[in-house]
């Protein structure tokens, strides 16, 4: 017997023990979670853990036996799994969520999402002069299938009856009209969300154009007598539907500054820093979306009372800005932590 192997055989003598109560507590805990545990494999598992892993560092370091090294990595790493790990299943995981990591994104992205308000401000209003100024212009900025016959050409009274709901549709039709306006609204919060990243430009344009589209069709209500039915029409889905569409378009502004000014950072490190919000904030959006969707494609259809519709934008709205505003404030930072899992 060589030197070598004598040295691996002392070292495991002495230190096997307390591998196999370690590779005991562990594998209890893999079977029946770390809170069955009792008190004494508790208080022992951190402690045998470390001494693990520094023994695992002497091993390598003086060249024992491969098969040593080998067995201490796999205990190490299953202990480590044990220690660090979260334990949460997908409820919990998904509960802690939305209870505080996208609250605490949002309200950590309020510049970019406040930005993004005023880009569709800025296009609603230029797009509103200037189809007011000439209606033409409605043509440049709204297209054909989404008009579906209600520019400017299109009479009061129809107008009308779209409003008020006198072309009451069958519900299996709204679902299809649901399915329609939803694909289109995920399509402008999706481009702007993700085309952020090419500086910020596209998700700027995509803004000023969505807004642009609004103003285009306040514009022909207004001049037909009909702008404030027509915000009652538009308010029981729009104030979730661009405010989803806003907080998306956040999260591209925020990777596409991080790609512009990274700071002391690398480009690459700034952008995975920024990713960690932004893809929150996506995923805010999403669940905004399907709201949304809901709302425009079968809510809007079935309630055609002004103020209900208002009543039911606005409360949605309200109950928004409670969730973003109030969850997740538990005396904590909300400045991100280095390593936060989602």
């Amino acid at each position: 017997m060589n030197a070598r192997t004598i040295r691996s055989t002392r070292f495991r003598d002495e230190r096997e023990a307390d591998w196999q109560r370690l590779a005991a507590i562990v594998e209890a805990a893999e079977k029946r979670g770390l809170s069955r545990l009792g008190f004494d494999d508790a208080r022992d598992l951190v402690l045998l853990y470390r001494q693990a892993t520094n023994s695992l560092s002497v091993a390598r370091e003086i060249s024992l036996d491969s098969a040593v090294v080998r067995y201490l990595e796999s205990l190490c790493a299953r202990a480590y799994l044990v220690v660090y790990a979260p334990r949460e299943n997908l409820s919990g995981l998904l509960a802690r969520f939305f209870s505080r990591s996208a609250p605490q994104a949002v309200r950590r992205s309020f510049v970019p999402i406040l930005v993004a308000f005023l880009l569709m401000a800025v296009g609603a209003l230029a797009a509103y002069l200037l189809t007011d100024e000439d209606p033409n212009w409605f043509y440049a900025f709204v297209p054909g299938d989404l008009a579906s016959g209600r520019g400017p050409g299109a009479s009061a009274e129809s107008l009308r009856q779209v409003i008020e709901g006198s072309d009451y549709q069958p519900l299996g039709e709204l679902g299809a009209f649901a399915t329609y306006l939803f694909s289109h609204n995920t399509r402008v919060a999706l481009f702007a969300f993700a085309l952020g990243i090419v500086f910020c430009v596209p998700s700027v344009i995509l803004l000023l154009y969505n807004g642009a589209m609004l103003g285009s069709f306040v514009s022909v209500h207004v001049d037909k007598g009909l702008g404030v039915d027509f915000m009652g029409w538009l308010t029981i889905h729009g104030v979730t539907e661009l405010s989803a569409i806003a907080i998306a378009s956040a999260g591209g502004l925020t990777l596409g500054y991080a790609m512009l000014f990274p700071g002391l950072r690398s480009r690459s490190a700034a952008l995975r820093h920024a990713g960690r919000d932004a893809v929150k904030l996506a995923v805010v959006a999403a669940v905004m979306l399907v709201a949304a969707g809901l709302l425009e494609g079968i809510g809007r259809q079935l309630v055609t009372n002004f103020w209900a519709r208002m009543a039911i934008g606005w409360g949605m709205g309200l109950l928004w800005l409670a969730w973003f505003t109030l969850a997740g404030r538990d005396g904590s930072p909300t400045r991100e932590p280095a390593a936060e899992p989602v």
